[in-house]
C-alpha cells in the first residue's frame, strides 16, 4: 500500500472546513503497511496541526482521527479497515438519588450479601493491581485515601485522573474502600486502585478511549481491570483490544447493561473474553433494569447501592455499573489469596460458585456471587 499517498490524503481531508465531529478507527492489514504510516505521522506531525487529532491506538496497531469528508479512495480500499469510533455511556440508572454526608458508616449491604467479610481473615487483595477505567476518583476522598495509586488521565495527560462526575469514585468505593473508622469498607479494602480516566464529566467516552485504557492496563500490568460501562453496536477494534488483554493475563469485568433486555447483553460484556455481569437487589433477585442473557457469567449487588463520592460524600446508586465493582473487588480477593491465577482459571472459579438466584425463572446456568464459596472453588485447583 502507497502508506505516504494515504497520509496525504487523510492531511488533505482533515484540514479542510467541513465538519468532522465523529471520528473512525483505521486499521492497516498489513503489519509493514502500519509501521510504515506511523513513521510517516511521526514525522509529519509537528508541521502539521490537523493530524494532532489523529491518536495511536497501540495494542491494536491502529488509529483514532475526526472523520474526513467521504469515503477513502477506492485504491486504499482493500488494505485498511474502517469503523466508527462510538461513543460509550456509564452503566448506572440516570435517576439520581440525594447525595449524603459521609456519616453512614461500615460495611455496606452488598459487601455483606456476597459475604466478603468472611475471606478477610484470609485475603484483602494486598497488592493486586485493580485498573477502573472510568471517569477518574477522588482523591481526597477519606475512605479511598489508602486504596489509590497515580493511575493515568488519558483526556488530559499532564493532570491527575481526578473525578468531575462522581461515578468512577464510587465504583471505587465499591471495590476497596478503607475507612473502618469513619466511613466504609469495600470488598478487597488492601487492594490497590489504579484510575485510568477515559470518560468525560458526562460519563461518555469513545470507543478509541477504552482502548487507550486497556493498552495502559496491559502494559503496566494490572492484575484486573473493571469496566462498567457498555454500548449496544459490536466493535472489532474493542474485540481485539479486550482479547489482547486476556491473553495478556488481564482480566476484564464488564457490565451487562441497564435497558431490561431479555436475551441480550451490551458490549464488552458480550465477548466471552470478560466476566459479565448482571445485577441483584438486597433479596437475592435479579433486578428489574439489568440486561440478562445466558451470556451472563455471574450476577451481583447492583440495586441501591451506597459508596463513595467526590467531596467526602456517600451516595446511593443503581446499575450494572454497580454490581461489576462487587465481582471485580471478588476477583481482588480471589488474586490476593491465588496470585497467578490465569483469566480462564478465575473465570472457571466465579461460575462454578454462585449461588442460586431467588425466584429465578430462567435456567439456572449461572447465579448470584458468593465469595466464600468462591474461595472455597479456588482451594480445589
Amino acid at each position: 500500500m502507497d502508506t505516504s499517498g494515504f497520509l496525504d490524503w487523510l492531511k488533505a481531508s482533515l484540514s479542510s472546513s467541513e465538519n468532522r465531529a465523529r471520528r473512525r478507527i483505521i486499521r492497516f492489514l498489513n503489519p509493514d503497511d502500519d509501521k510504515l504510516f506511523l513513521k510517516a505521522l511521526q514525522a509529519e506531525r509537528p508541521r502539521n496541526r490537523s493530524l494532532r487529532g489523529v491518536r495511536r491506538l497501540g495494542i491494536i496497531r491502529a488509529y483514532s482521527c475526526p472523520v474526513p469528508a467521504g469515503e477513502p479512495p477506492l485504491s486504499f480500499g482493500s488494505s485498511i479497515a474502517w469503523e466508527e469510533d462510538s461513543l460509550v455511556s456509564m452503566h448506572a440508572v440516570p435517576k439520581r438519588t440525594a447525595v449524603r454526608s459521609a456519616t453512614e458508616q461500615g460495611i455496606p449491604w452488598g459487601v455483606r450479601r456476597i459475604r466478603a467479610p468472611e475471606a478477610w481473615s484470609r485475603t484483602t487483595g494486598y497488592k493486586v493491581k485493580v485498573g477502573v477505567i472510568d471517569t477518574g476518583v477522588d482523591f481526597e476522598h477519606p475512605d479511598l485515601r489508602h486504596s489509590l495509586q497515580r493511575g493515568i488521565n488519558l483526556l488530559q495527560r499532564t493532570m491527575l485522573p481526578q473525578d468531575d462526575n462522581g461515578h468512577g469514585t464510587h465504583i471505587a468505593g465499591t471495590i476497596a474502600a478503607a475507612n473502618r473508622l469513619e466511613g466504609m469498607i469495600g470488598v478487597a479494602p488492601r487492594a490497590s486502585i489504579y484510575p485510568i480516566k477515559a470518560f468525560d464529566y458526562n460519563g461518555t467516552a469513545y470507543v478509541s478511549d477504552i482502548i487507550l485504557g486497556i493498552d495502559w492496563c496491559v502494559r503496566n500490568r494490572m492484575d484486573v481491570v473493571n469496566m462498567s460501562f457498555g454500548m449496544s453496536n459490536r466493535s472489532k477494534s474493542l474485540l481485539s483490544a479486550v482479547n489482547n488483554a486476556y491473553q495478556s493475563g488481564v482480566l476484564i469485568v464488564a457490565s451487562s447493561g441497564n435497558d431490561g433486555k431479555r436475551g441480550e447483553i451490551d458490549y464488552p460484556a458480550r465477548y466471552s473474553q470478560t466476566i459479565a455481569v448482571g445485577a441483584t437487589n438486597r433479596q437475592g433477585k435479579i433486578a428489574s433494569f439489568t440486561n440478562r442473557c445466558g451470556g451472563i457469567d455471574i450476577y451481583a449487588p447492583g440495586e441501591k447501592v451506597s459508596s463513595c463520592w467526590p467531596r467526602n460524600n456517600r451516595k446511593t446508586m443503581s446499575g450494572t455499573s454497580m454490581a461489576t465493582s462487587h465481582v471485580t473487588g471478588a476477583v481482588a480477593l480471589l488474586l490476593g489469596l491465588k496470585p497467578g491465577l490465569t483469566p480462564d482459571q478465575i473465570k472457571s472459579v466465579i461460575k462454578r460458585s454462585w449461588r442460586p438466584l431467588k425466584n429465578a425463572k430462567a435456567p439456572r446456568t449461572t447465579g448470584e456471587l458468593d465469595v466464600r464459596r468462591m474461595l472455597q472453588a479456588a482451594d480445589k485447583l
